[in-house]
């Protein structure tokens, strides 16, 4: 598939600067693959830099003008925002990301645009709980729930993100219930990742957890966690109303980028359809393109309906949901 971005239109690779420097929160193995192929057409070389999201955030400040970084590659709304806060991301003005990014997916001062979409829904055990019983987010407060929940910290930038969708939604008041509710629910305090919520799950220490799709499909692709993987089910919440809460994964041009053409220029190509095909399979994500197919393991997740809200919004409450978080003691 990514062949096809050979003839994707491009200009000649003559035209520009031979290198960009990207400092990424996605692991190497994640995004590499595409990078080279985005050589090999043109003639762009490549140095990646990876690390942790808010180290590399911190980085590129402390470095300043003397950056060398050209773009941040990161894996949520919320820290593309602190990097925008920090004054790190540049505007960037381009017909092709405007025309082929929805506009809920990037930031409306063109500082940061989403390259893939993640879902995060309730995943229950079959063998516990009959989906009939699940409808909504909102509904995870009840009694019924009560000691049935695994989620991992309140510190988790997934969780926060999530949090400041409902407060985009209902308000203060209404989130801190839910988050107080939520708590009391818990099966058990909060540790690991999304993967260790899924193996609790299948362990039998709870019967619902909130995790990304992208987990559990890496899950199921993984010979080493495909059993606990295939104990759980996924339920796609609110699907009457608002939708399930999405996040994405994305990339904004640094400030002082030295090759900020060619930032431009790989951000332009990750949003071919080729590119987007390739890089939502192998990260088991959703394209930002609605007519790029998207794998076999997300379609067997079914069909959804995704919360619509911009994601400036959920950028913008982030210290207001980790402000309510804190106050429910979700740890």
């Amino acid at each position: 598939m990514l062949a096809a971005l050979a003839s994707a239109g491009l200009n000649s690779a003559s035209l520009w600067a031979n290198e960009v420097n990207i400092y990424s929160a996605r692991q190497e193995e994640l995004i590499k693959p595409l990078l080279d192929k985005f050589s090999a057409d043109t003639g762009i070389k490549v140095n990646l830099i990876t690390g942790n999201a808010d180290e590399l955030i911190t980085r590129i400040s402390s470095e300043g003008r003397n950056s060398p970084a050209d773009l941040l590659l990161s894996t949520d709304v919320g820290r593309l925002a602190r990097a925008k806060e920090q004054g790190i991301l540049q505007q960037v003005s381009s017909n092709i990301l405007d025309s082929q990014i929805p506009a809920a997916l990037r930031d409306p001062a063109g500082l940061w645009f989403g390259l893939t979409v993640r879902a995060r829904p309730i995943l229950y055990v079959p063998t516990k709980v009959d989906p009939s019983e699940l409808s909504t987010l909102a509904d995870l407060t009840s009694a019924k729930w009560r000691g049935r929940i695994c989620v991992r910290s309140s510190n988790n930038i997934y969780n926060q993100s999530m949090v400041a969708a409902l407060i985009a939604h209902d308000g203060v008041a209404v989130s801190e219930q839910w988050v107080e509710g939520l708590v009391r629910n818990l099966a058990r305090p909060p540790r690991g990742g999304d993967r260790d919520q899924i193996k609790a799950a299948a362990a039998g220490v709870c019967d619902i957890a909130l995790a990304n799709t992208y987990y559990l499909a890496g899950m199921l692709a993984d010979a080493r966690d495909k059993a606990d993987a295939e104990k759980v089910a996924v339920f796609w919440p609110d699907q009457a109303g608002r939708g399930t809460h999405i996040n994405i994964s994305g990339a904004g041009v640094a400030a002082h980028a030295p090759n900020q053409a060619n930032a431009i220029r790989l951000l332009e190509y990750m949003v071919q359809p080729a590119a987007q095909q390739w890089y939502a399979e192998a990260n088991h994500e959703y394209p930002v393109l609605a007519d790029v197919a998207i794998s076999e393991l997300l379609k067997s997740f079914g069909d959804f309906k995704a919360d619509s809200l911009e994601l400036s919004k959920v950028a913008e409450l982030n210290a207001e949901a980790i402000r309510i978080m804190d106050r429910a003691r979700w740890r």
